[in-house]
């Protein structure tokens, strides 16, 4: 089931410095220039970081599809702070994007 551009606008609100980009009828999120996460079958997934598993010690992992890495599903997504910690401590921690030739 596609997640619903609904649920992506409430997510999107909820946390500055989140954009989004629709593939196959999901959303993978962007914190700055670098992916964070996911939404999928309106549920935010985010990658697993040390960071991101310390804070959201008790979240589930679950996978966004068949065949992918397992993630962290964030259940409290109306904590505008929880987010903003999560995301900016997180961005530290993943690899700057490869450079488009």
């Amino acid at each position: 089931m596609p997640s619903s551009k609904e649920y992506l606008d409430f997510v999107l609100e909820q946390c500055s410095g989140f954009s989004a980009r629709a593939m196959m009828g999901e959303y993978v999120l962007y914190y700055g220039d670098k992916v964070v996460g996911g939404i999928y079958d309106n549920r935010l997934l985010v990658k697993v970081t040390p960071s991101s598993a310390k804070i959201l010690q008790n979240a589930p992992k679950e996978l966004p599809y068949e065949g992918a890495k397992e993630m962290l599903l964030v259940e409290d997504i109306e904590n505008k702070e929880l987010l903003q910690a999560l995301f900016e401590s997180m961005c530290d921690e993943l690899p700057e994007p490869k450079k488009k030739k």
